[in-house]
């Protein structure tokens, strides 16, 4: 079952799955600040941590990435290559 327009059961139960991530992502930032500011935290709670952030910032490139693949990419964009500026030039 896929839905290619985005806008079927998969696409929304993907959205709401990132959303989900992505918050859950957003309040260990703020528990990072907080541990961080302890000096009392000790190598183990700085070590668990470290991992769960590393889980998050892997499900935050994941979903990059997967939105990144949905966007549609012009005629335009594809033939003209690398977009040149003029900056520099006198």
């Amino acid at each position: 079952m896929s839905d290619a327009d985005g806008e079927g059961y998969l696409s929304g139960l993907a959205d709401e799955m990132e959303a989900v991530q992505l918050q859950m992502g957003a309040e260990l930032i703020g528990h990072a600040r907080l541990l961080l500011r302890d000096r009392k935290a000790d190598a183990r709670e700085l070590r668990y941590l470290s991992n769960r952030l590393i889980e998050a910032l892997q499900d935050a490139l994941r979903i990059a990435e997967s939105r990144g693949g949905r966007l549609p990419v012009s005629d335009e964009c594809e033939s003209d290559g690398p977009t040149q500026t003029n900056e520099g030039a006198e």
